[in-house]
Protein backbone atom coordinates (compact mmCIF):
# COMPACT_ATOMS: atom_id res chain seq x y z
CA UNK A 1 0.00 0.00 0.00
CA UNK A 2 1.06 3.30 -0.32
CA UNK A 3 -0.21 6.90 0.82
CA UNK A 4 0.71 10.19 0.15
CA UNK A 5 0.50 13.10 2.40
CA UNK A 6 1.23 16.59 0.61
CA UNK A 7 1.95 19.77 2.22
CA UNK A 8 1.27 23.15 -0.24
CA UNK A 9 3.41 26.22 0.51
CA UNK A 10 0.45 27.65 2.20
CA UNK A 11 0.42 24.90 4.68
CA UNK A 12 -2.61 23.09 3.17
CA UNK A 13 -2.63 19.69 4.11
CA UNK A 14 -3.49 17.08 0.96
CA UNK A 15 -4.07 13.48 1.67
CA UNK A 16 -3.79 10.57 -1.43
CA UNK A 17 -2.88 12.17 -3.87
CA UNK A 18 -1.53 9.55 -6.75
CA UNK A 19 1.90 9.60 -7.02
CA UNK A 20 1.86 10.71 -10.99
CA UNK A 21 -0.59 13.47 -10.48
CA UNK A 22 2.12 15.13 -7.65
CA UNK A 23 4.58 17.67 -9.21
CA UNK A 24 7.00 18.66 -6.67
CA UNK A 25 7.52 22.27 -7.69
CA UNK A 26 3.57 22.44 -6.44
CA UNK A 27 4.53 21.23 -3.03
CA UNK A 28 6.71 22.69 0.18
CA UNK A 29 7.17 18.94 0.53
CA UNK A 30 6.07 15.46 0.40
CA UNK A 31 5.62 12.29 2.92
CA UNK A 32 4.96 8.98 0.46
CA UNK A 33 4.80 6.23 3.06
CA UNK A 34 5.41 2.46 1.34
CA UNK A 35 3.60 -0.19 3.69
CA UNK A 36 3.50 -3.52 3.22
CA UNK A 37 4.10 -2.86 -0.66
CA UNK A 38 4.03 -5.22 -3.33
CA UNK A 39 6.96 -5.87 -5.76
CA UNK A 40 5.36 -3.07 -8.24
CA UNK A 41 4.90 -1.03 -6.03
CA UNK A 42 8.67 -1.35 -4.27
CA UNK A 43 10.03 -1.12 -7.99
CA UNK A 44 8.75 2.78 -7.90
CA UNK A 45 11.70 3.41 -5.39
CA UNK A 46 13.73 3.12 -8.90
CA UNK A 47 11.17 3.51 -11.28
CA UNK A 48 9.75 7.05 -10.18
CA UNK A 49 12.04 8.52 -7.42
CA UNK A 50 15.34 6.81 -9.22
CA UNK A 51 16.70 6.56 -5.17
CA UNK A 52 20.06 5.59 -4.77
CA UNK A 53 20.23 1.36 -6.07
CA UNK A 54 22.48 0.65 -2.96
CA UNK A 55 19.87 2.44 -0.80
CA UNK A 56 16.99 0.45 -2.41
CA UNK A 57 18.95 -3.27 -1.79
CA UNK A 58 18.68 -2.48 1.30
CA UNK A 59 15.12 -1.88 1.21
CA UNK A 60 14.67 -5.29 0.03
CA UNK A 61 17.13 -7.14 2.23
CA UNK A 62 15.86 -7.39 5.83
CA UNK A 63 17.03 -6.72 8.76
CA UNK A 64 19.58 -4.07 8.12
CA UNK A 65 21.88 -2.34 11.30
CA UNK A 66 19.88 1.04 11.98
CA UNK A 67 22.28 3.00 9.49
CA UNK A 68 22.85 6.56 8.27
CA UNK A 69 23.81 6.59 4.28
CA UNK A 70 24.50 9.64 2.05
CA UNK A 71 23.56 9.30 -1.56
CA UNK A 72 24.23 12.95 -3.58
CA UNK A 73 21.30 14.99 -1.76
CA UNK A 74 19.28 12.16 -0.27
CA UNK A 75 19.97 10.44 3.35
CA UNK A 76 18.80 6.76 3.66
CA UNK A 77 18.28 5.97 7.04
CA UNK A 78 17.31 2.33 8.67
CA UNK A 79 15.55 2.44 11.90
CA UNK A 80 14.30 -0.28 14.09
CA UNK A 81 10.66 -0.08 15.66
CA UNK A 82 9.62 -2.47 17.99
CA UNK A 83 7.09 -5.35 18.08
CA UNK A 84 6.18 -5.62 21.41
CA UNK A 85 4.64 -8.93 21.08
CA UNK A 86 8.00 -10.95 19.55
CA UNK A 87 10.69 -8.29 20.75
CA UNK A 88 11.99 -8.73 17.23
CA UNK A 89 13.12 -5.36 15.46
CA UNK A 90 10.73 -4.28 12.60
CA UNK A 91 12.81 -2.18 9.95
CA UNK A 92 11.33 1.05 8.88
CA UNK A 93 13.71 2.71 5.96
CA UNK A 94 13.75 6.50 5.64
CA UNK A 95 14.66 8.58 2.25
CA UNK A 96 15.74 11.96 3.15
CA UNK A 97 16.03 14.93 1.28
CA UNK A 98 15.10 19.01 0.86
CA UNK A 99 11.72 18.50 0.60
CA UNK A 100 11.00 14.65 0.51
CA UNK A 101 10.10 12.17 2.70
CA UNK A 102 10.12 8.32 2.41
CA UNK A 103 9.22 5.67 4.38
CA UNK A 104 9.56 2.11 3.51
CA UNK A 105 8.86 -1.04 5.79
CA UNK A 106 7.54 -4.45 5.32
CA UNK A 107 4.64 -4.63 7.95
CA UNK A 108 1.98 -2.00 8.95
CA UNK A 109 3.23 -0.32 11.69
CA UNK A 110 1.36 1.78 14.53
CA UNK A 111 3.94 4.07 15.18
CA UNK A 112 4.23 5.31 11.23
CA UNK A 113 0.19 5.83 11.69
CA UNK A 114 0.43 7.71 15.15
CA UNK A 115 3.07 10.28 13.12
CA UNK A 116 1.21 10.31 10.04
CA UNK A 117 -1.63 11.50 12.26
CA UNK A 118 -0.04 13.95 14.20
CA UNK A 119 1.63 15.55 11.18
CA UNK A 120 -1.51 15.93 9.47
CA UNK A 121 -2.94 17.64 12.48
CA UNK A 122 -0.08 20.17 12.61
CA UNK A 123 0.47 20.39 9.51
CA UNK A 124 -0.64 24.57 9.86
CA UNK A 125 1.63 25.04 11.75
CA UNK A 126 4.46 27.20 10.35
CA UNK A 127 6.78 27.22 13.54
CA UNK A 128 6.60 23.88 13.64
CA UNK A 129 6.87 21.80 10.44
CA UNK A 130 8.40 24.95 7.95
CA UNK A 131 11.20 22.68 7.95
CA UNK A 132 9.02 19.17 7.23
CA UNK A 133 11.15 16.26 6.21
CA UNK A 134 13.53 16.95 8.92
CA UNK A 135 10.70 17.29 11.35
CA UNK A 136 8.80 14.33 9.78
CA UNK A 137 11.64 12.38 10.36
CA UNK A 138 12.04 13.33 14.07
CA UNK A 139 8.58 12.59 14.62
CA UNK A 140 8.92 9.04 13.10
CA UNK A 141 12.14 8.27 15.52
CA UNK A 142 10.53 9.93 17.97
CA UNK A 143 7.30 7.49 17.76
CA UNK A 144 9.58 4.46 17.77
CA UNK A 145 11.53 4.96 20.59
CA UNK A 146 8.92 6.07 22.54
CA UNK A 147 7.12 2.76 22.38
CA UNK A 148 10.13 0.85 23.61
CA UNK A 149 9.65 2.22 26.96
CA UNK A 150 6.55 0.19 27.90
CA UNK A 151 8.05 -3.41 26.68
CA UNK A 152 10.44 -2.34 29.33
CA UNK A 153 8.61 -0.80 32.31
CA UNK A 154 7.06 -4.01 32.16
CA UNK A 155 10.11 -6.38 32.34
CA UNK A 156 10.92 -4.18 35.61
CA UNK A 157 7.60 -4.65 37.13
CA UNK A 158 8.00 -8.50 36.49
CA UNK A 159 11.89 -7.75 37.79
CA UNK A 160 10.06 -6.42 41.06
CA UNK A 161 7.18 -9.11 41.37
CA UNK A 162 10.27 -11.46 41.48
CA UNK A 163 11.88 -9.94 43.97
CA UNK A 164 9.15 -9.42 46.42
CA UNK A 165 7.71 -13.07 45.59
CA UNK A 166 10.76 -15.20 45.18
CA UNK A 167 10.29 -16.88 48.41
CA UNK A 168 7.15 -18.51 47.78
CA UNK A 169 8.40 -20.36 44.78
CA UNK A 170 10.98 -22.82 44.18
CA UNK A 171 14.27 -22.21 43.16
CA UNK A 172 13.96 -23.95 39.96
CA UNK A 173 10.56 -21.79 39.31
CA UNK A 174 12.63 -18.73 40.00
CA UNK A 175 15.72 -19.34 37.91
CA UNK A 176 13.48 -20.46 34.66
CA UNK A 177 11.54 -16.25 35.45
CA UNK A 178 15.04 -14.65 35.78
CA UNK A 179 16.86 -16.68 32.55
CA UNK A 180 13.39 -16.12 30.60
CA UNK A 181 14.06 -12.11 31.60
CA UNK A 182 17.85 -11.95 30.49
CA UNK A 183 16.48 -13.40 27.34
CA UNK A 184 14.07 -10.67 27.00
CA UNK A 185 16.59 -8.11 28.07
CA UNK A 186 19.04 -8.80 25.81
CA UNK A 187 16.56 -8.74 22.69
CA UNK A 188 15.90 -5.04 23.46
CA UNK A 189 19.57 -4.34 23.86
CA UNK A 190 19.87 -5.70 20.09
CA UNK A 191 17.43 -3.31 19.05
CA UNK A 192 18.13 -0.16 21.27
CA UNK A 193 22.44 0.01 21.31
CA UNK A 194 22.26 0.15 17.87
CA UNK A 195 19.49 2.67 17.39
CA UNK A 196 21.42 4.56 20.27
CA UNK A 197 24.33 4.69 18.38
CA UNK A 198 22.54 5.66 15.11
CA UNK A 199 21.20 9.08 17.18
CA UNK A 200 24.27 9.94 18.29
CA UNK A 201 25.72 9.99 14.58
CA UNK A 202 22.47 12.14 13.81
CA UNK A 203 22.81 14.69 16.64
CA UNK A 204 26.77 14.79 15.09
CA UNK A 205 26.62 15.19 11.73
CA UNK A 206 26.57 18.15 9.63
CA UNK A 207 25.29 16.99 6.41
CA UNK A 208 21.56 16.17 7.13
CA UNK A 209 20.06 18.70 5.45
CA UNK A 210 18.31 21.77 7.65
CA UNK A 211 19.15 19.51 10.97
CA UNK A 212 20.47 22.57 12.97
CA UNK A 213 17.13 24.06 14.39
CA UNK A 214 16.12 20.71 15.35
CA UNK A 215 19.52 19.24 16.93
CA UNK A 216 17.87 19.61 19.86
CA UNK A 217 14.71 17.72 19.49
CA UNK A 218 17.57 14.60 18.07
CA UNK A 219 19.40 15.32 20.99
CA UNK A 220 15.97 14.49 23.02
CA UNK A 221 15.80 11.47 21.39
CA UNK A 222 19.79 10.50 22.05
CA UNK A 223 19.08 10.88 25.69
CA UNK A 224 15.88 8.88 25.69
CA UNK A 225 18.11 6.37 24.48
CA UNK A 226 20.93 6.69 26.61
CA UNK A 227 18.30 6.10 29.51
CA UNK A 228 16.99 2.97 28.24
CA UNK A 229 20.37 1.58 27.85
CA UNK A 230 21.21 2.05 31.26
CA UNK A 231 17.87 0.20 32.24
CA UNK A 232 18.40 -2.46 30.51
CA UNK A 233 21.96 -2.74 31.70
CA UNK A 234 20.41 -1.80 35.43
CA UNK A 235 17.86 -4.62 34.79
CA UNK A 236 20.63 -7.07 33.08
CA UNK A 237 22.43 -6.43 36.69
CA UNK A 238 19.84 -7.12 38.30
CA UNK A 239 18.98 -10.05 36.82
CA UNK A 240 22.44 -11.41 37.38
CA UNK A 241 22.23 -10.74 41.33
CA UNK A 242 19.05 -12.66 41.20
CA UNK A 243 20.76 -15.62 39.95
CA UNK A 244 23.63 -15.50 41.79
CA UNK A 245 21.46 -15.45 44.55
CA UNK A 246 19.44 -18.15 43.70
CA UNK A 247 22.51 -20.28 43.02
CA UNK A 248 23.91 -19.51 46.34
CA UNK A 249 20.58 -20.09 48.24
CA UNK A 250 20.05 -23.22 46.05
CA UNK A 251 23.82 -24.62 47.09
CA UNK A 252 23.03 -23.43 50.85
CA UNK A 253 20.09 -25.99 50.59
CA UNK A 254 21.88 -28.86 49.09
CA UNK A 255 24.68 -28.25 51.68
CA UNK A 256 22.31 -28.54 54.93
CA UNK A 257 20.27 -31.18 53.28
CA UNK A 258 23.94 -33.41 52.61
CA UNK A 259 25.20 -32.16 56.14
CA UNK A 260 21.63 -33.71 57.78
CA UNK A 261 22.18 -36.68 56.03
CA UNK A 262 25.59 -36.91 56.80
CA UNK A 263 24.83 -36.68 60.57
CA UNK A 264 22.32 -39.23 60.62
CA UNK A 265 24.74 -41.81 58.98
CA UNK A 266 27.50 -41.17 61.24
CA UNK A 267 25.05 -41.90 64.78
CA UNK A 268 23.85 -44.84 63.03
CA UNK A 269 27.15 -45.97 61.84
CA UNK A 270 28.04 -47.21 65.24
CA UNK A 271 24.54 -48.55 65.34
CA UNK A 272 24.72 -50.74 62.74
CA UNK A 273 28.49 -52.33 64.21
CA UNK A 274 27.39 -53.73 67.24
CA UNK A 275 23.99 -54.98 65.11
CA UNK A 276 26.15 -55.93 62.86
CA UNK A 277 28.70 -58.01 65.65
CA UNK A 278 25.81 -59.84 67.45
CA UNK A 279 24.11 -60.54 63.96
CA UNK A 280 26.92 -62.74 62.74
CA UNK A 281 25.27 -66.20 64.32
CA UNK A 282 28.23 -67.51 65.94
CA UNK A 283 27.84 -70.52 68.31
CA UNK A 284 30.58 -69.24 71.03
CA UNK A 285 29.38 -66.06 72.05
CA UNK A 286 28.92 -65.73 75.68
CA UNK A 287 26.78 -62.71 75.51
CA UNK A 288 24.35 -64.47 73.69
CA UNK A 289 23.36 -66.43 76.69
CA UNK A 290 22.71 -63.30 79.02
CA UNK A 291 19.25 -62.95 80.37
CA UNK A 292 19.72 -59.17 79.74
CA UNK A 293 22.27 -58.69 76.96
CA UNK A 294 19.09 -57.87 74.86
CA UNK A 295 18.19 -55.05 77.34
CA UNK A 296 21.86 -54.04 77.47
CA UNK A 297 22.82 -53.70 74.51
CA UNK A 298 19.74 -51.76 73.53
CA UNK A 299 20.85 -49.00 76.05
CA UNK A 300 24.21 -48.82 75.35
CA UNK A 301 22.67 -47.89 71.53
CA UNK A 302 20.48 -45.31 72.53
CA UNK A 303 23.00 -44.02 74.88
CA UNK A 304 25.90 -44.35 72.16
CA UNK A 305 23.15 -42.27 69.63
CA UNK A 306 21.95 -40.15 71.97
CA UNK A 307 25.51 -39.27 73.17
CA UNK A 308 26.29 -38.34 69.33
CA UNK A 309 23.10 -36.33 68.78
CA UNK A 310 24.12 -33.94 71.96
CA UNK A 311 27.72 -33.68 70.97
CA UNK A 312 26.92 -32.52 67.60
CA UNK A 313 24.67 -29.88 68.76
CA UNK A 314 27.18 -28.71 70.76
CA UNK A 315 29.55 -28.42 68.11
CA UNK A 316 27.03 -26.21 66.00
CA UNK A 317 26.28 -28.92 63.01
CA UNK A 318 22.73 -28.60 63.35
CA UNK A 319 22.27 -24.96 62.60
Amino acid sequence: MIRTLAITHTHEVKVGLPLEEIHMDDYAWIWTDFSSPTVEEADLLNTYFHFHPLAVEDCMFVLQRPKLDFYDDTQFLVLHALNPDTLHAEEVDLFLNHNLIVSFHHRQLPEIDEAWSQIIQHAHDRKVWARGPIACAYTLIDMMVDRYFPTLYSIEDELAEIENQGSNESVEDLMNQVFDLRGRLLKLRRTIVPMRDLMYRIVNSQHIQNSGEHKVYFSDIYDHLLKLADMIEADREMTSDLRDSYISLNSNRMNNIMKTLTVITVIFMPLTLIAGIYGMNFAQMPELNWKYGYAIVMAVMFMLGGGMVVWFIRRGWFK
